[in-house]
């Protein structure tokens, strides 16, 4: 948007607040407003959507106090909304501005400003500065750099422990540090290493996703690991107590009880991402044997014949009924 369009529109009449108006009464008109005109609420209603983008353009300008002062500072310069661009009715710019600095001509006559000996400077050029779109030494205040995104993949082991990375941004070498525990997908912002800000502006940030390579055994579940661990029938019927690996290379002992069932989740406590206050969680799966021998045959045969009063489908059967 151009100083042309701020001196022609008057953004506090659009949303209907005074011109001392807060923060709070601004936003609070702009909702109604915006409800009131939207397209949802009005369709084929091409005044309504003119109106919807006007109410959307005075508060984008309202609601940012840096655009707001630039603004107030235009429209007093001018002399409020009784100025115009030029043409009927209304002085002109350069009949505003001559005034102002003593370059008027009686009757309407239009100035030639200038900048520096020998050039001449139009509308844009004298409030270019002003908005941000003046070249050279005449932008407005300083201005913060763009966002920046990229991406990292870690093997497993690195994710869970954390680790820095080195990272090529536009030509630059970025080192950043990744938590412990972080997760496939997570992004994670590094202020102010984004693009470098203009006129002395802040730098822009960041913005890392997170890749994390599988692990055949454990996976991460927020401070927890967690691992499914094959257990043999005998074991999970007469219960055992077996030994599973942990991520840092050794192995700790972990009671399974009597009677466990496939899909049981046995917890070991403080064995979870390193410095955190996870635990493991082991995911029980009972193995049933592919092939067996004769003796083992029997053996199962023999189970069989003594368990056969029970019914292990009679609670399936029951609540399919309900």
């Amino acid at each position: 948007m151009t100083g042309q369009d701020w001196l022609e529109k008057d953004f506090y009449s659009v949303l209907g607040v005074p011109k001392d108006a807060d923060a709070a009464t601004i936003k609070k008109a702009y909702r109604k407003l915006a409800r009131q005109e939207h397209p949802d609420h009005n369709p084929g209603d091409a005044k309504a959507e003119a109106r919807f983008k006007d109410v959307g353009e005075a508060y984008a300008v309202l609601s940012d106090p840096e655009q707001r002062g630039q603004y107030d500072q235009l429209r007093a310069m001018a002399g409020g909304p009784r100025f115009t661009s030029g043409g009927r009715g209304g002085a002109g710019f350069e009949d505003v501005f001559g005034g102002m600095f003593g370059g008027g001509q009686p009757g309407g006559g239009r100035v030639r400003y200038t900048n520096a000996p020998g050039g001449a400077a139009g509308f844009e050029d004298l409030l270019g500065g002003l908005f941000g779109n003046g070249g050279g030494a005449g932008g407005f205040g300083p201005q913060q750099g763009a966002d920046l995104a990229t991406s990292a993949t870690l093997p497993f082991r690195q994710a869970v422990e954390g680790s820095t990375v080195s990272l090529s941004v536009e030509g630059r070498t970025v080192n950043a540090r990744i938590p412990a525990g972080v997760r496939d997908g997570q992004k994670i912002r590094l202020r102010g290493k984004g693009r470098p800000g203009a006129a002395g502006g802040p730098a822009g940030d960041l913005v890392i996703t997170v890749r994390v390579t599988p692990h055949p055994v454990f996976t991460i579940d927020g401070d927890n690991l967690r691992m499914t661990v094959p257990v043999a029938f005998d074991e999970a019927a007469l219960g055992a107590t077996i030994e599973v690996p942990t991520l840092d290379g050794s192995t700790v002992r972990v009671r399974v009880p009597e009677g466990t069932p496939s899909g049981r989740v046995l917890r070991v406590k403080g064995k979870g991402v390193p410095g955190g206050k996870g635990d493991l969680l082991i995911t029980v799966q009972v193995v049933v044997p592919q092939r067996l021998s004769s003796a083992a045959r029997e053996a199962v045969q023999a189970f069989g014949i003594a368990t056969s009063g029970q019914d292990v489908r009679a609670d399936l059967l029951d609540a399919a009924k309900k």
